[in-house]
């Protein structure tokens, strides 16, 4: 035993003779890479503990499958593994809501430490989990939930624990943001992008969690939780995907100086002084256009960044590997090297915070912007027609552009910030003027000053 864990011993509650049991449930592409690291980097571990942290059993759905184990690792028996005696922390890499959710649960009710990476779990039952883990006073870790590799969810947790969070934008979902990037850079449709992206290995066979909006909704739920300190489940967001987005809308948004990306948005919304400054949360996901000058707009590929504004500590941006197998495994081990230290010291994570409580703020009562695009017939009185719409449903129009085509005219109109409602409904009356041919394209622009 090291020199470090001897003095830690002294003072721990663990002891250098009991060594920290880990239980990792699932060995897919992150847990294989959990299961490599705990092994290949054993002594670093033991000393950055204190104790000797050792893989008791592995989880899997095939015992026939070569992974590399000895034998007595692997077991198909997950109940039994996450209730022996021998096992302190529990890693839980299988994804889905059943088993994962009973497997956690039971987990911290006898006492033993979480750490997972399933957003979808998260969140919807966040609150019931860490219900289980106070109660039994075991920690719940999830890091490698949001991002990857990307350290944002501790930040948050602790280090901004002083601070007032105000708002949280971020890139969460890789494969959304490699077609979209994709698609800017070579003008390409997004059906040929997709079709590229899943060659690769950027989409699954089945995409719709990902480029319908599902996966960044999870995400953003979480983020919105630890953020505002209220509880934010996937049925509070605002989801639209990028399923819709066209090769048009990426020439367009370049035209203006944007790009397009898909956003996940967390933040306050205060209404004004005559109602009393009360305060909601608005958390949503879709496509919006970017300025270029916006730090998120350098993000392409499959990378991730969150952008995190507290009111002390302004402006953060965290950006790295948003998935894959060896990054995601480096937020588990971060999550498993600290819940480990506990275990050893006898302290213990920061449970859940939902003591502000604030509503859900509803998609139609959220200020935004809108970029629209519409095809019209060329005469005279076509563009005061248009800007009547928007003055009647009480929306400031910002800029508008023309240009001119063989069988008619293309307007795109920008607005200021206005209710999502009454942009809305703006939109749907366009639709229904005689001289406008039809609403080409609707998107919200972000991340500007006004």
């Amino acid at each position: 035993m090291t020199e470090v864990a001897n003095n830690a011993a002294r003072n721990g509650v663990w002891g250098t003779d009991h060594p920290i049991g880990v239980a990792v449930l699932g060995m897919g592409t992150v847990g294989t890479e959990v299961v490599r690291i705990l092994r290949d980097h054993a002594d670093d571990i033991c000393n950055r503990v204190g104790a000797p942290v050792v893989l008791r059993g592995v989880s899997v759905r095939d015992l026939g499958k070569d992974r590399g184990l000895p034998a007595e690792l692997l077991t198909t028996d997950s109940e039994a593994l996450v209730t022996r005696d021998d096992v302190d922390i529990v890693v839980e890499l299988m994804g889905g809501i059943d088993p994962a959710r009973a497997l956690i649960k039971q987990a911290l009710d006898a006492g033993k430490s979480v750490i997972t990476a399933n957003k979808a779990l998260l969140a919807d039952y966040t609150g019931e989990l860490a219900a289980a883990a106070e109660n039994s006073r075991a920690d719940l870790y999830f890091e490698a939930a949001v991002a990857g590799a990307i350290p944002v969810m501790r930040p948050l947790i602790q280090s901004l624990s002083g601070d007032r969070v105000n708002r949280v934008v971020g890139i969460v979902n890789g494969t959304t943001n490699f077609i979209l990037s994709a698609m800017a850079e070579t003008g390409a449709d997004y059906h040929d992008v997709l079709a590229e992206a899943t060659r690769l290995g950027y989409a699954e066979a089945d995409p719709t969690a990902d480029v319908e909006g599902y996966d960044a909704a999870a995400k953003a739920a979480i983020l919105a939780s630890v953020a505002f300190h209220t509880r934010v489940t996937s049925a509070d967001v605002y989801r639209e995907g990028i399923s819709k987005i066209t090769a048009e809308d990426l020439e367009t948004a370049a035209a203006v100086g944007c790009t397009v990306k898909l956003l996940a948005i967390c933040e306050r919304v205060v209404e004004g002084p005559e109602e009393g400054g009360k305060e909601s949360v608005s958390v949503r996901v879709y496509p919006a256009l970017i300025p270029r000058k916006h730090p998120l707009a350098a993000v392409n590929e499959a990378f991730n960044a969150v952008v995190v504004e507290a009111e002390n500590a302004g402006r953060l941006m965290f950006y790295g590997q948003g998935a894959g197998g060896a990054p995601t495994a480096s937020a588990v081990m971060g999550d498993l090297v600290m819940a480990a230290r506990n275990k050893f010291f006898g302290g213990r994570a920061p449970g859940e915070s939902v003591y502000a409580e604030l509503p859900i703020a509803p998609i139609g009562d959220t200020p935004t912007r809108y970029h629209v695009n519409l095809q019209v017939a060329d005469r005279t009185g076509v563009l005061e027609a248009v800007a009547g719409e928007f003055a009647k449903h009480g929306v400031s129009i910002s800029t508008v552009r023309q240009e001119g085509h063989d069988e008619g005219a293309r307007l795109v109109v920008v607005t200021h910030h206005a209710q999502e409602s009454a942009l809305a409904d703006t939109v749907a009356a366009l639709a229904e003027l005689d001289s406008v041919t039809s609403v080409t394209s609707v998107l919200r622009l972000e991340g500007t000053e006004e």
